[in-house]
């Protein structure tokens, strides 16, 4: 057993909300855990550590998109030895980052039964059920994407094929693909002459992923952009299968509010562009 006392316990968590915008949609998984640890300790947050020869901030993340990928929505827990003012944390934790990981909300885990700062196992990711996307296509027409887009949810299943860490997987991408359509109106507001498609996948085991229905999109309808797509996530959540449009995972939780008068626009600090905002959060990657 390893010597010296026994690691503060956790008394608050604290869920967060962060951006991936820009040329960091290229930094990896690893390095942003990296880059929020050190703006962690930049910002002087009291985070838990484990126990043990190894000593690790209780950090987690859930449903990180993929290198290369943009993300207006991903989300990490964080265990704290001591209970901070969630909206002064976001302001800290956003001021430490670097542009384009921007701190877009942070809530606190309600308590457990008798007052425990300890969550259910799985209760947040099992909010994630899907994810809305937004694919930039340079280079293809409308017609022609609207065309692809048609006879991919004509479909009844397209399977296609992919590596993944047990082997070369076959599997349906259809049936995960709630909905799919063109954006005209973004396109026609867009720098370049591009198709602009909006999708909500659900989430499944093995994942689909954007480059996954791109690849059905080539088998239904042969379409092909010139270049790489650029791949946005818009949001994640709970899955209204009725109207097809996701909730916020965290609302929750919202039982804690933030300050009033001054010290609420103190503790937000600046305002950061929401999803609907942005004409093309990873644009400037391109």
């Amino acid at each position: 057993m390893p010597e010296g006392p026994a690691p503060a316990p956790v008394t608050q968590r604290l869920r967060v909300r962060y951006t991936k915008r820009g040329r960091l949609r290229f930094t990896s998984h690893r390095d942003i855990s990296r880059a929020v640890e050190r703006a962690v300790r930049r910002a002087g947050i009291p985070v838990a550590f484990s126990g043990g020869f190894t000593p690790h901030p209780k950090i987690s993340y859930a449903g990180a998109a993929a290198t290369g990928v943009a993300s207006e929505a991903e989300y990490l827990e964080i265990g704290l030895t001591e209970t901070r003012d969630p909206a002064r944390v976001r302001a800290d934790l956003d001021a430490a980052l670097p542009p384009g990981l921007d701190i877009v909300d942070v809530v606190p885990v309600r308590a457990g039964r008798g007052g425990e700062a300890q969550p259910k196992p799985g209760a947040f990711t099992d909010r994630l059920e899907a994810s809305e996307w937004r694919i930039r296509l340079e280079g293809v027409s409308s017609d022609d994407a609207a065309a692809a887009v048609a006879a991919f949810m004509a479909a009844e299943t397209i399977e296609v094929e992919r590596l993944t860490k047990k082997g070369r997987r076959r599997f349906d991408v259809r049936a995960a693909v709630h909905t799919c359509e063109l954006d005209r109106r973004a396109a026609r507001a867009a720098d370049a002459p591009c198709a602009i498609l909006r999708m909500v996948v659900r989430h499944s085991t093995p994942a689909v992923r954007p480059d996954d229905i791109l690849t059905g999109l080539r088998q239904v309808a042969d379409l092909a952009p010139p270049s790489p797509p650029l791949v946005t996530r818009l949001a994640q959540g709970p899955l209204d299968a009725e109207t097809g449009g996701l909730a916020d995972p965290l609302d929750p939780d919202r039982e804690i509010g933030l300050p009033s008068g001054d010290d609420a626009e103190t503790a937000r600090g600046p305002q950061r562009p929401q999803p609907g905002d942005l004409a093309s959060a990873d644009a400037v990657s391109a």
